[in-house]
């Protein structure tokens, strides 16, 4: 697809436009960090700002959006269900809490965090159904306008979807051309779930990568803005994170220029040149 600037949205299978870029905030510590690097980004003209109740920085978020004075409206907000709330009233009570800490009446995107917790291996399908359940529900009162997943497989999705009456909107994983997880985005794909990508840089692993800094010098770029760019050319949506405002401003201004095929080959040819995606039926947490 040929984007042009940072306002430019997908579609979701639900019809809710989602802009094509979001602002990362993991690992983002709360209080003036978090506000000031999530001011910087409304400012650079983001308007799509990802957060999650396992960041611990949900305060801190919301508190840049009222600041920022910027209609409620033109911002789109995600995020998600941490697991120790997994089940159906521990769900319904995590999304008040979010809205709560956030400032805001309802919540763009919610998504559940893992599929599969340590603490819940043993019945982590059905607890992920009555999570679904909850946020059906939210939706439906309007607290919530789309709703999906963030680490899930092939068969956490076929799992889910034996009960769930709204099909998820987005699975968040961890994509870039260190691990691509081609299967898994085949399959999101076919079921017209959008592929957003966090750690979109490799959780800065691939910027010191001999073939990425190549390709940036060639076209005048960053590395960072190589595979931002790089990501968008697959049709995710990639959730860059810095702390640093040149770094924010920097990391969307990837719309005056395009990566060639065969850079692109080269790039998709990077796998494990940074980590690797955890395997959600295995983290310890």
């Amino acid at each position: 697809m040929d984007f042009n600037s940072l306002t430019e949205t997908y579609k979701l299978n639900n019809g809710v436009e989602i802009p094509i870029i979001g602002f990362g905030t993991w690992q983002t510590p709360d209080g003036q960090v978090a506000e000031e690097s999530v001011l910087a980004a409304l400012n650079s003209g983001y308007r799509h700002i990802d957060t999650a109740a396992a960041y611990g920085n949900e305060e801190s978020v919301g508190a840049a959006i009222k600041k920022s004075g910027i209609n409620r409206h033109e911002l789109f907000v995600t995020t998600k269900l941490w697991n120790s709330d997994h089940g159906y009233q521990n769900t319904k009570k995590a999304i008040d809490t979010s809205l709560e800490k956030l400032g805001l009446d309802y919540l763009d995107l919610y998504l559940i965090h893992w599929p599969n917790p340590a603490a819940m291996r043993d019945n982590w399908a059905e607890l992920n159904a009555e999570s679904w359940q909850a946020m059906e529900e939210a939706v439906q009162a309007g607290k919530i306008r789309a709703i999906g997943v963030s680490n899930f497989r092939k068969h956490h999705l076929d799992e889910l979807l034996k009960t769930a009456e709204i099909k998820p909107a987005v699975n968040q994983n961890y994509l870039n051309p260190s691990d691509m997880q081609e299967d898994l985005v085949k399959y999101n794909d076919s079921l017209g779930i959008l592929n957003e990508a966090y750690s979109p840089l490799g959780t800065g692993g691939l910027l010191s990568n001999e073939v990425v800094n190549e390709i940036a010098e060639k076209y005048g770029k960053s590395p960072a803005q190589v595979l931002i760019r790089w990501s968008l050319n697959h049709n995710f949506l990639p959730l860059p994170k810095s702390v640093h405002p040149d770094y924010i401003k920097a990391n969307a201004d990837v719309f005056d220029f395009d990566i060639e095929p065969e850079d692109m080959k080269k790039l998709d040819g990077l796998h494990g040149a940074a980590k690797i995606a955890n395997d959600p039926d295995e983290v310890d947490f």
